[in-house]
C-alpha cells in the first residue's frame, strides 16, 4: 500500500519544540500526530470510544485500511528501533513481508523519556507523560517519600521485591490521573484484551494500565500466538481490541547490545511465530476483519562502560545532589541543594563538556517536551530542579550495583525516538 518512510523522516528530524535547545542530532517527539501518543486516538476512533483531547495518527490511508475492522491487534515490540524492526521484516518469511507491502509502514516518534514506564503509559491513555505522570523508570514520589521502581511499584533500594508500595497506601488501579484506554473502550461497549509475559501479568504497572481490560499470560512466543488466535477465533459481539507485549528484545538488548546476535534472533523468532502460528492457520474470513499493527514503544543506544559517567567517581557533584538522580540514565532528574544550581552546571560543563544538555526542569515541562496537556499535578515534582539529557552515547549511572547495561534509552538520540509502525489488514 504505502511506505512513507522516506517522505515523514525528514519532518522527523526537522521537528521542533520552540525555545528548546536538546543538542545536535537530537529527535524531538512529533506530538501533533507523528508520536506514538497519536496511536490510541487512532483505536477509539476505529473501535467506536470517545475521541480523546490528542489528535489521532497523522498517517495517509490509515484510517482506510482500518475502516471495517472488527478486531485489531497491536503488536508492541520493546525496545526496537526503526531500521533494525525493517532488517528483521527483510528476514523474514514471504508472507509476512508481504504484509508491508500491501499495508502501511511509517516511522513514528517515541515520547520523552524514551522508556517504558513513559511510553507504555501512554499507550494505555492517549495521555502524554506530563499528564499521567509516570515520567521515568525511577521516580521520587513525593507524596510517599520514597524513590520508587516504576516498573515493580517498590522503593529502588528493595526494587528486588515487587508492589512494596502498597504498604504506603500506592493503590496501581486508581494511581493515574487520567483514565486508560481500556476504561473508554468498555464504556463504547468493546472489549480489550492484553497478552504479557506471565512474570509481569500482575506487575504493579501492568495493573495500572489494565483497568477494565481483561490480561492473559503467556510463557514462549508459541504460546503467545497459540492464545491470539484462540482469542481471533472466538465470535466478537463487540468490537475488539487485542493488545501484545512483547519484552524479551529489550531485556537482551540492554545485556548484550540493540545490534547483537542475541536481541536480532530474538525479534526475528516472534515475527517468525507470529506468521507460523497466527497468521498462517488463521481463516480466511477472520483475517479480513483484522487490523494487525506492529510497533515499538522506543528503541536502544550501545554505550560504553566508562567509569567517568558513574556519580561514585564524582563527590563533588554527589554533594550537591539533595539525593542520587532519579529518571533515566539517559535523561536525568537532578535534586540540587540551594544555593548549588549554579555550581552543578559549572561541574556539568568542565567535567563533560559535549556530554549533556541541562535544562531548568519547569521550563522543559512548560514548553511542551513531556508532551502537550494539563501537566499531572505531582508532574514537576518528579522532574526535580534539572533535566540532564544526554548526547551522543553519554549516560549518568548512580545504582549502588555493578553497570552491566550495554544498550540503553530515554533519551533523545534518533536510534533512542525514532520507532516503527506497520499497519496491515491480515487477508
Amino acid at each position: 500500500m504505502a511506505d512513507l518512510t522516506q517522505t515523514l523522516l525528514p519532518t522527523l528530524r526537522l521537528t521542533r519544540i520552540p525555545d528548546l535547545d536538546l543538542g545536535p542530532g537530537a529527535i524531538f517527539p512529533a506530538y501533533g500526530g507523528l508520536s506514538i501518543l497519536n496511536l490510541p486516538a487512532s483505536l477509539c476512533g476505529w473501535l467506536g470510544a470517545p475521541d480523546l483531547p490528542h489528535p489521532p495518527l497523522s498517517l495517509a490511508g490509515l484510517d482506510g485500511l482500518a475502516e471495517g475492522a472488527r478486531q485489531v491487534v497491536v503488536v508492541l515490540i520493546d525496545a526496537v528501533p526503526l531500521e533494525r524492526f525493517r532488517s528483521a521484516l527483510d528476514r523474514s518469511p514471504a508472507s509476512l513481508r508481504a504484509l508491508e507491502r500491501e499495508g502501511l509502514f511509517a516511522p513514528l516518534t517515541s515520547v520523552v523519556p524514551s522508556t517504558t514506564t513513559a511510553a507504555l503509559t501512554t499507550l494505555w491513555t492517549g495521555r502524554s507523560p506530563a499528564e499521567h505522570g509516570q515520567l521515568g523508570y525511577e521516580l521520587f514520589l513525593r507524596e510517599y517519600g520514597v524513590v520508587a521502581n516504576m516498573l515493580n511499584h517498590s522503593p529502588m533500594s528493595l526494587d528486588h521485591q515487587s508492589g512494596l508500595l502498597h504498604r504506603a497506601g500506592f493503590v496501581p488501579e486508581t494511581a493515574l490521573p487520567v483514565p486508560t484506554l481500556g476504561s473508554r473502550l468498555a464504556a463504547a461497549g468493546a472489549e480489550a484484551h492484553a497478552f504479557l509475559p506471565h512474570a509481569i501479568r500482575g506487575s504493579g504497572l501492568s495493573r495500572m494500565h489494565l483497568t477494565a481490560a481483561r490480561s492473559h499470560g503467556y510463557a514462549t512466543p508459541t504460546d503467545l500466538w497459540t492464545g491470539v488466535r484462540e482469542l481471533v477465533e472466538v465470535r466478537a459481539e463487540h468490537r475488539r481490541l487485542i493488545w501484545v507485549y512483547y519484552g524479551e528484545v529489550d531485556a537482551l538488548s540492554h545485556r548484550y547490545g540493540p545490534g547483537s546476535e542475541q536481541a536480532e534472533s530474538e525479534l526475528g523468532a516472534v515475527l517468525e511465530s507470529f506468521q507460523r502460528v497466527f497468521h498462517a492457520q488463521l481463516a480466511a474470513e477472520l483475517r479480513r476483519q483484522t487490523l494487525v499493527v506492529f510497533l515499538s514503544d522506543h528503541g536502544q543506544i550501545v554505550t560504553r562502560k566508562d567509569p567517568n559517567f558513574e556519580l561514585k567517581s564524582h563527590p563533588a557533584l554527589a554533594r550537591r545532589l539533595h539525593m542520587q538522580p532519579t529518571g533515566e540514565n539517559r535523561l536525568a532528574y537532578l535534586f540540587i541543594r540551594p544555593g548549588q544550581v549554579e555550581a552543578v552546571a559549572e561541574y556539568f560543563s568542565r567535567t563533560w563538556p559535549t556530554a549533556f544538555r541541562l535544562l531548568p526542569s519547569d521550563h522543559a515541562l512548560d514548553a511542551g517536551l513531556f508532551g502537550p496537556g494539563p501537566p499531572a499535578p505531582f508532574a514537576l515534582d518528579r522532574l526535580g530542579d534539572r533535566v540532564a539529557i544526554s548526547q551522543g552515547d553519554a549516560y549518568l549511572w548512580w545504582a549502588p550495583k555493578e553497570n552491566v547495561l550495554v544498550g540503553r534509552h530515554g533519551g533523545i538520540s534518533p536510534d533512542e525516538m525514532i520507532v516503527p509502525f506497520l499497519a496491515a489488514r491480515l487477508g
